[in-house]
């Protein structure tokens, strides 16, 4: 063999080395890789398809490159599939390219949010013409997080701080289903990636404290809070500085924003974690309720009243003592409120049997600052209000009747008075002249 065969057979066999190897920059890390990674042939043809579904469509006009898009579907759909079979046991090569291909396609500019007063009672949901696709770009990232095989020095390498940024970001979309998709993505990716958790409270600290100050409306604060409840049951005890301050200057004051309705049930679950893993907290909470108490909005007012009886359901009686003047003068108020549903809320109260022992406890603190309001909710003109207005007086009688005898005494006596001097002669208080 002549020495110019030799050559050009050395030639060939670095170039298919070289097809057989993938220097890591392809995931956007800026790093090599330790050492070159040798790949199959169903490996690189995966690879190949990754590179091309690098490339975007717009979806917004359904009818620019329809052979295209179809396309970069199917291929999406047989990497979906070759990720499937691997079981999540996919060389660095392939994990590369994906979170590439995961941040070119999911990672984009969104449109303003059109309806800043949306309300999922009444407005219709705005979905993605995009997500059909856009969802099997983000399941086949799910299948690679999610698999026990997942290597968690590949997800330290290249799910990197801006990735975790930009991923955040995305929260922000107006489709629940990319919220959702979102949402289960980054439970699977705080539940493996231990380094990267500290970062991820920090941004979403970020996130909330911009919606709240800042923004008019942030989507995903229901998903984002949802996150947060599993990371608070986490928490080891006694609670760091850090969390208390996350509880405080972030969940509480949120309270305090329009869109309260949406993520309401989230926020209170996260608040009532706090609560049991730190009761002394719980005077901070109802003193900052109180603080933002809506004075105008009665839907918002009886969220805050449902939001109380989810603590009265853990508050431990030591710390009752503290907040029971000031709260029950709110509920009082509440109890004589114009809206019927707002009044009703209050009086329910009452149908709950741990209220009810700590309240015969604390039967001569708190009777007499209710008593007046109860008294005059019996002659509401919402029936419902008045039976629950009625079962409430039956309850403080029963437990103290002295005491209740002593508050009704006022009401009896003018009661009498108004019926005596209606009674007098030269008082009409109705009828025609004689």
């Amino acid at each position: 063999m002549s020495t110019r065969d030799k050559d050009a057979g050395r030639r060939a066999k670095k170039k298919k080395r070289q097809l057989d190897t993938f220097d890591s920059s392809l995931g956007g890390n800026s790093g090599e890789l330790s050492s070159k990674t040798v790949l199959d042939d169903k490996e690189r043809a995966c690879l190949t398809k990754i590179e091309s579904c690098c490339v975007i469509y717009n979806f917004l006009v359904p009818d620019s490159d329809v052979e295209k898009k179809e396309a970069k579907t199917k291929t999406l759909m047989e990497i979906l599939q070759f990720v499937h079979e691997r079981d999540g046991l996919i060389p660095e090569p392939i994990f590369a390219g994906i979170v590439k291909m995961f941040s070119v396609n999911i990672f984009r500019n969104l449109p303003p949010n059109e309806n800043s007063d949306f309300d999922p009672e009444e407005d219709e949901q705005k979905f993605d013409p995009a997500w059909p696709h856009l969802h099997i770009v983000y399941e086949i990232f799910l299948r690679c997080v999610e698999f026990g095989h997942f290597k968690i020095d590949h997800g330290k390498k290249y799910l990197t701080e801006k990735f975790i940024f930009s991923f955040l970001e995305m929260f922000n979309a107006e489709d629940p289903r990319e919220r959702d998709m979102l949402k289960t993505i980054l439970h699977r990716i705080y539940a493996k990636i231990v380094m990267i958790r500290l970062y991820i409270r920090k941004q979403m600290n970020y996130i909330f404290y911009r919606y709240i100050y800042e923004q008019e409306s942030f989507n995903g604060t229901a998903e984002l809070l949802e996150i947060c409840g599993s990371i608070i049951n986490g928490f080891n005890l006694p609670l760091k500085e850090e969390h208390k301050d996350f509880f405080r200057r972030i969940l509480l004051p949120l309270f305090k924003t329009n869109h309260l309705s949406v993520f309401h049930p989230q926020l209170i679950y996260c608040i009532v974690q706090f609560l049991e893993k730190d009761p002394k907290l719980t005077e901070t909470a109802i003193t900052q309720m109180l603080r933002y108490w809506p004075k105008t909005c009665s839907h918002k007012e009886v969220i805050f009243l449902a939001g109380v009886e989810e603590i009265f359901d853990v508050i431990e009686p030591n710390q009752f003592v503290k907040i029971e003047v000031p709260l029950f003068q709110q509920i009082a108020k509440c109890i004589v409120s114009p809206h019927f549903q707002v009044a009703e809320r209050a009086l329910y109260f009452w149908n709950n049997e741990y209220l009810l022992s700590l309240l015969n406890k604390h039967i001569t603190t708190v009777m007499p600052i209710v008593f007046p309001s109860v008294y005059k909710a019996k002659d509401h003109w919402n029936k419902a209000i008045v039976a629950l207005a009625y079962n409430v007086l039956k309850s403080f009688m029963e437990m103290d009747s002295e005491l209740f005898d002593l508050l009704i005494q006022p009401y009896l006596k003018k009661k009498g008075d108004d019926s005596q001097s209606d009674s007098e002669p030269g008082n009409y208080s109705s009828g025609e002249d004689t």
